[in-house]
């Protein structure tokens, strides 16, 4: 081999390395720039509650069962917690806020929002004490801090008791329609009977899904518009996959998973895999605020 030809090689593989260099010092670049964009992008917790126990007394309202135990969270905490965000001006968003103003972002945010932290409070599974536990806080805090405090309930109408067999484990139609009369709830869907979604055939995917809607709709006849109930609904066990999603759009606007992560709103991809923070017992009301304050602040 030529000594010609050697230094045109090793000018060649010079010129291919720089180039490689570049590329690779030019990814790093962008790949730490979506890095920061994605650390810092506006956050909105969205907490998603089940039951709610009355410490003082603890076997009322609430399935005897390990899980729901777990799940349940003292009504002594939730009650600082609340009292936290109410003294701290928080905007309690519904489901429709949230998708209007954050995913859709087809309106703007009113002013008087502005310089408030957003969040969401949910409770799955229809539990009578989202009732009975709660509503008298709420009134409590509303009549002491001048504020409304909404909170979403995922129900499943399949759950419900029935008129004139009254139920201390779950909601019944007129409790929803009492909460709601008072301004303290936004009644969206968790599927009819609680079933796993991914787990059932196409056609069991759309009773659950349609049924959910229409025996909600049904229940609060008279004191809403059909449409604005049960418009977005929160996956029974925060389960789904592409079948579900796909057949959910044919019902509803948005959909809720459960999976213990905060919702960044401008990098969310899908609007039917909205993120939640997941709550139980053992998270304190100082956890709770800790969640709370990594809200973005609405700016003008």
């Amino acid at each position: 081999m030529s000594r010609k030809f050697k230094q045109h090689k090793f000018k060649f593989k010079y010129k291919l390395n720089l180039q490689f260099l570049g590329l690779y010092i030019i990814a790093l670049f962008l790949t730490n720039i979506l890095l920061v964009s994605y650390i810092t992008a506006p956050r909105i917790p969205l907490l998603g509650f089940h039951g709610i126990v009355d410490l003082n007394h603890p076997n009322f309202g609430i399935i005897q069962n390990p899980i729901a135990q777990k799940m349940s969270y003292p009504m002594q905490d939730l009650e600082n917690f609340l009292e936290y965000l109410a003294r701290n001006n928080y905007w309690f968003l519904s489901t429709q806020d949230l998708y209007d103003y954050f995913i859709e972002r087809h309106r703007d945010i009113p002013q008087e929002y502005v310089g408030k932290k957003p969040i969401m409070l949910s409770f799955d599974d229809s539990y009578k004490t989202v009732y009975t536990n709660i509503i008298p806080v709420l009134e409590r805090l509303e009549q002491e801090f001048n504020q409304k405090i909404k909170i979403v309930l995922f129900v499943n109408p399949g759950t419900l008791s029935k008129s004139g067999h009254p139920s201390t484990t779950y909601l019944s139609c007129e409790d929803l329609r009492t909460g709601f009369a008072k301004g303290f709830y936004d009644i969206q869907s968790h599927g009819q009977n609680h079933k796993n979604l991914v787990k059932i055939t196409v056609s069991e995917l759309n009773e659950e899904l349609a049924q959910a809607q229409i025996k909600l709709r049904e229940c609060m006849a008279g004191l809403a518009p059909p449409e604005e109930i049960a418009r977005h609904i929160a996956y029974p066990y925060g389960s789904m996959n592409q079948q579900v999603e796909t057949h959910a759009a044919n019902y509803y606007q948005s959909g809720y998973l459960y999976n213990s992560t905060i919702l960044r709103f401008r990098w969310l991809q899908d609007k039917y895999r909205i993120s939640r923070l997941t709550v139980n017992r053992a998270k304190s009301p100082e956890r709770l605020i800790q969640m709370a304050t990594r809200s973005f602040t609405i700016s003008k």
